[in-house]
């Protein structure tokens, strides 16, 4: 009697245990057949940047190249200036990460640390700053830099990053009210001013949404191509994206080396986030923990 009523408490156990994998398991296939999809793109591009001209649109698609045709690159990358736009693309988005990271940076800690009056109204109206879409306050921002002389100029694309980019301040200030109070008060103690504690105690413990942050602004440099197109007139200031475009026009129909000098554009942006994906998910996972 004993026997079978320990047999079957066991079966609820065993049968929950198996629907747990079996759920386990479907999603462990569908993030698969998820990412299975998105790369696939990703891995026609680079299939087709090593093919011949008369391989690109065969039929089946010949995912593995045969011959491999590395000198696609070199054709590529030497038909226009490329190394000049890498130049102006890296100067751009480098200003863009320093001038994100220290502004949203120094915005956050004031709505996370200090207490005034209205703050908590001003952090409401710096959220629904996000909600603007970016193409109403184009026209007004073109004709304010060209009041100031700025068009054809660098300025436009990086001194607008010092200015606290609203997303970037909120998870800044999640992850800053994350971290206990006391360390404040012990640096007061201390002699520690209200820079000091942001410099020395918030940033070093901030690594991880620091590095999202970097990486966000770094990606949304890279890629962007309205503000390049709208600012840059003089093709010596243009960026990689502009320099791609100018590609295409010039190239419609060789797409085995469009799809060669897309492969490089895309390239550091790949590799700066399998550098810094550790960073990117803490950020995600430590900024969501309290509101």
């Amino acid at each position: 009697m004993a026997r079978t009523q320990r047999a079957s408490s066991h079966t609820p156990r065993i049968a929950y245990q198996t629907q747990e994998h079996l759920m386990t398991s479907l999603t462990y296939v569908l993030l698969l057949l998820g990412g299975i999809v998105i790369l696939t793109p990703f891995a026609w591009m680079l299939s087709t940047s090593l093919k011949l001209p008369s391989q690109v649109f065969s039929w089946p698609i010949q995912w593995i190249p045969d011959p491999i045709v590395w000198e696609n690159y070199i054709v590529a990358l030497t038909s226009r200036p490329f190394g000049r736009y890498a130049l102006n693309s890296t100067i751009i988005s480098s200003a863009t990460v320093v001038g994100t990271v220290l502004s949203a940076s120094l915005v956050a800690f004031s709505f996370a640390r200090l207490r005034w009056k209205g703050r908590d109204f001003l952090f409401f109206v710096v959220l629904a700053t996000m909600m603007l879409p970016h193409s109403i306050t184009l026209v007004p921002r073109f004709v304010i830099f060209a009041q100031l002389d700025w068009v054809d100029t660098f300025l436009p694309l990086i001194v607008p990053e010092f200015g606290a980019e609203a997303f970037s301040v909120f998870l800044m200030r999640q992850f800053f009210r994350t971290i206990p109070p006391a360390l404040d008060e012990a640096a007061k103690i201390d002699g520690c001013g209200y820079f000091g504690i942001y410099w020395r105690i918030m940033l070093p413990l901030s690594k991880p949404v620091v590095g999202i942050v970097a990486i966000n602004a770094f990606r949304r440099s890279w890629d962007q191509f309205l503000e390049p197109l709208v600012y840059l007139n003089s093709s010596r200031l243009w960026t990689l994206t502009l320099g791609l475009r100018a590609f295409q026009q010039e190239f419609t129909v060789d797409w085995h080396l469009l799809m060669a000098s897309s492969t490089v554009v895309m390239l550091p942006v790949l590799v700066l986030f399998f550098l810094a994906q550790k960073y990117f998910i803490q950020g995600i996972v430590f900024t969501g923990l309290k509101g």
